[in-house]
C-alpha cells in the first residue's frame, strides 16, 4: 500500500518509510471499506487487529439487549479503534464498532506485536511507545465523556460538553462530529429532551446553532 496514506498516523510517527513499509508487512496491513450503518466490529467478538480510518468516520457505541444504545466515542480520519482488544487479544469487544458514514479502514494485526518484542527491532520499540501514547489519548477522551455525563441538568451536559469542544478546538465556533441523535446518545440524554433544552439556550443567548454547527456566545 501507499505509505503517504499513513505516514502521518500517530501509530507511526517517528518512523521512516522502509520502518512503516516493514510494519505494514509485518502486521498484515488490509483494508477494507464500509457502508454508513454496517457494523465493522461486534460486541462479544474478540480481535487480534485495531482499526485505523483513512476515510469517513465510525463511533463507538454500547447496544445493549433492551435496544438501548450510548455512544461512546467517535473515530474520525486518521484515528484508531480496538488498539486495546487488538492487543487483549481473547478479550471479547463490550461495545460496537459502527460505520458513521462511509469509509475506509486500514486494519493492522497489533496482536502480533507479542511476540515481536523479543525481536528488539527499532520499528517495534517505536509502535509501541507510539500505542502508549495513543491510549493516554483514549483514556482522557473516556474521562472527558464521563464529566458531560455527571451533570444532573441537560443544560450542565450540553454545557460542558460544548465548552469541552471550544477548548479543544480554540475557537468558539465550530462544528460537531454527531448529529442530533448521535448527541443525545453520547450524553444520555432523549434526543427531543435535548432538542427542546437547545432551543431554550439559543433564547437565552448562550449559544447558536444549525444543525452539528455551533457558536457560543459570551454573557456579560
Amino acid at each position: 500500500m501507499d505509505i503517504n496514506l499513513v505516514k502521518d498516523a500517530m501509530i507511526f510517527r517517528g518512523m521512516n518509510g522502509k520502518e512503516i513499509q516493514t510494519a505494514l508487512e509485518r502486521l498484515c496491513a488490509s483494508e477494507k471499506k464500509y457502508r454508513k450503518g454496517s457494523t465493522i466490529l461486534h460486541a462479544g467478538e474478540a480481535t487480534s487487529q485495531m482499526g485505523l480510518v483513512l476515510e469517513g468516520s465510525v463511533t463507538i457505541e454500547n447496544n445493549d439487549i433492551w435496544g438501548n444504545k450510548t455512544i461512546l466515542s467517535h473515530v474520525g480520519r486518521g484515528q484508531f479503534f480496538a488498539e486495546t482488544y487488538g492487543l487483549l487479544a481473547d478479550e471479547p469487544l463490550l461495545v460496537d464498532v459502527v460505520a458513521n458514514e462511509d469509509c475506509r479502514v486500514l486494519f493492522l494485526r497489533i496482536g502480533a506485536l507479542r511476540s515481536m518484542v523479543s525481536d528488539r527491532s527499532v520499528w517495534t520499540s517505536k509502535i509501541v511507545t507510539n500505542l502508549l501514547t495513543i491510549s493516554a489519548h483514549k483514556n482522557l477522551m473516556l474521562s472527558g465523556r464521563s464529566f458531560h455525563t455527571a451533570p444532573k441538568t441537560i443544560r450542565e451536559r450540553v454545557m460542558s460538553y460544548l465548552n469541552s469542544v471550544s477548548i479543544q478546538r480554540g475557537k468558539t465556533e465550530f462544528d460537531i462530529p454527531f448529529d442530533r441523535q448521535q448527541m443525545a446518545d453520547y450524553l444520555n440524554l432523549e434526543r427531543t429532551a435535548l432538542s427542546k433544552e437547545l432551543r431554550k439556550m439559543k433564547d437565552d443567548r448562550l449559544i447558536d446553532f444549525h444543525k452539528n454547527h455551533f457558536v457560543l456566545q459570551k454573557t456579560y
